[in-house]
């Protein structure tokens, strides 16, 4: 079991990179995407992921996802490891993937902070934030709510892509920002996006534990 929920986190994050970085490649290319078509990109292969994997796995496709269900008890101690590990791997295979099919490239999209560290810091938390309480809140929601989760997480990655790329690359995803830094050797501020959207998603939990316990 754990097998196959394993393979779809390295699949559903190997997508997210490979659509993701592709598409900002691509725009830094011809410059046809552009600051929406990459946001379109990243909203648009989290929410087909979503619907696709989300039996099977949760789609959680992102370590502070992973961690922040682990502390709210959806996700066992066993799993949490072979889920963080699929993800980071996943996000490596797509990185090398297009550092082949783009081998003059040396940015592979990856992130990159615009910001002073705290305002940094401010962004990428607070987007993550909203990512993680669109999950509790929708996605596992009530069941008149659970249908549209997967358009309102696809939803949040657009929006934040589209205000917050510019300043941090809208990360909100350790091991999106994980893969291409491997890839390309550039391990600058890469602490940051390890730690910063892990810190929003773990904040939710209480706030989600406060509003089961009122129900």
């Amino acid at each position: 079991m754990i097998i196959r929920k394993s393979l779809a986190e390295l699949l559903g994050t190997f997508a997210l990179v490979f659509v993701g970085c592709g598409s900002i490649i691509l725009a830094g290319k011809s410059g046809a995407f552009g600051l929406l078509g990459i946001s379109l990109a990243f909203g648009g292969v989290v929410t087909i992921m979503v619907y696709l994997l989300g039996k099977i796995s949760g789609a959680h496709i992102n370590p502070a996802v992973s961690i922040s269900l682990f502390l709210s008890n959806h996700l066992r101690s066993t799993e949490l490891p072979f889920y963080i590990l699929a993800q980071c791997s996943g996000a490596i295979l797509a990185s090398m993937g297009l550092s082949l099919i783009f081998p003059m490239n040396d940015d592979l999209g990856s992130t990159k902070l615009n910001l002073g560290i705290l305002g940094g810091l401010g962004v990428e938390f607070a987007w993550t934030f909203l990512l993680m309480a669109v999950i509790y809140f929708v996605a596992m929601g009530p069941k008149k709510l659970k249908p549209f989760g997967g358009l309102a997480i696809g939803l949040v990655i657009f929006l934040a892509s589209i205000f917050a790329g510019p300043y941090t690359g809208a990360s909100l995803n350790p091991a999106r920002s994980l893969g291409p830094a491997i890839v390309e050797g550039n391990f600058a501020n890469l602490w940051f996006y390890m730690l910063a959207p892990v810190l929003g998603a773990i904040l939710v939990v209480p706030i989600y534990r406060k509003f089961k316990k009122d129900e």
